[in-house]
């Protein structure tokens, strides 16, 4: 078992700056997932990890081993991608055991993993078929027991189940987090679907140009945003985000935002203070903004004024789609709310959990 090192890892190809001085270090058994929109580079790192690409500068360590120069057999890794990549002449046994056939392994031993690793995934009656008779998650967890039976020291993903239906992938997200819990061993992953991200991972890496935003843990991503991209990338539906102007008055500190204004907390207007009469940015989660009926006691809430211009009813919450002079933004209220689409109506937003941000550099005013 091994952690993974990325130390100021540039890729380039061409003039495309891929990978911007990389720095990342994931701990032994930690399940790290990259996450980002599609060109940000995440699936670029992973295969510098995996020896696919040829790193520009830098070094990557599995271990305390440098593997920068080492060829991918040699690194101790699996990896899972997003195609599957499974040989459609052999069956599913054939498929998980070709590794270690190439490696020379004893045949009792092939066996013996492969069964195994059926066995852990629940595919041990699907060994004799071919891949075109299995479905879309079953060749998944085909690939994923092939990555298993080489006892790696890492385990890449790549986008794994962006082939797999939304039902099947809420399952399959699951098993591949007991499977992490069951083998202790350091799992890499890649992911466009922050769900999967928030959902899976011990840490997460948010990229974005080939640029490291935050990596954190998926609780102090979503609490403590460190700009105004990981703030709108992390949460589903994403957060709202407002121009607004800090105005100072009789010791406290108001928000204006044009069509509404809403009063900062005492208790929270010290970090604001140096921001006094400047432009930022103001940041609301949908869960933060309340029909006030059944808001939650005991939280500094903001009352403001909008109309209701579409309702979506997900039966546990209703997504109201607000608009309030000329911003437009999302809430996420009890499902008893009254609102209907063309009423008036007035919202409470909880201002314990809201956020600024600089205007300039879009970073988080703490």
């Amino acid at each position: 078992m091994a952690g993974v090192t990325y130390e100021h890892v540039d890729k380039k190809f061409g003039d495309n700056h891929v990978l911007k001085d990389l720095n990342i270090k994931v701990d032994d058994k930690e399940f790290l997932v990259l996450v980002g929109p599609s060109g940000c580079g995440k699936s670029t790192a992973l295969r510098c990890l995996a020896g696919l690409e040829e790193i520009t500068s830098g070094r990557v360590l599995i271990g305390d081993r440098d593997v920068t120069n080492i060829a991918p057999k040699d690194r101790d890794i699996a990896m899972v991608f997003q195609s599957y990549a499974l040989y459609p002449h052999m069956s599913v046994y054939d498929n998980m055991a070709f590794g270690l056939k190439l490696r020379k392994t004893p045949k009792q031993e092939i066996e013996r993993r492969v069964k195994e690793a059926a066995e852990i995934l629940g595919i041990g009656h699907l060994l004799t078929r071919k891949p075109k008779q299995l479905s879309g998650g079953q060749r998944q967890r085909v690939a994923v027991g092939r990555a298993i039976v080489r006892e790696p020291s890492v385990f890449l993903f790549d986008e794994p189940l962006s082939n797999l239906d939304a039902k099947l992938r809420v399952q399959t997200r699951a098993e591949i987090s007991k499977l992490h819990q069951r083998l202790k061993t350091t799992f890499i992953y890649v992911t466009h679907d922050q769900v999967e991200a928030m959902t899976m991972a011990t840490r997460i890496a948010v990229m974005k140009d080939g640029i490291l935003q935050q990596l954190d843990t998926p609780q102090n991503l979503y609490d403590r945003p460190n700009n105004v991209f990981v703030a709108g990338f992390i949460g589903s539906p994403s957060m709202n985000f407002f121009d607004a102007k800090l105005v100072p008055s009789d010791g406290s500190v108001t928000v204006d935002a044009g069509s509404f204004a809403v009063r900062v907390p005492d208790e929270r207007k010290g970090p604001y203070m140096a921001h006094a009469n400047k432009q930022v940015i103001l940041g609301v989660r949908p869960e933060d903004i309340h029909d006030p009926s059944y808001a939650p006691p005991g939280v500094h809430q903001a009352p403001v004024d909008a109309t209701v211009e579409v309702t979506e009813l997900m039966g546990n919450e209703v997504y109201l789609y607000l608009k309030s002079g000329d911003k437009n933004y999302v809430a996420r209220v009890d499902p008893r709310s009254r609102a209907r689409v063309g009423d008036k109506v007035q919202v409470a937003m909880n201002l314990d959990n809201m956020h600024l941000f600089e205007k300039a550099t879009e970073a988080a005013i703490r």
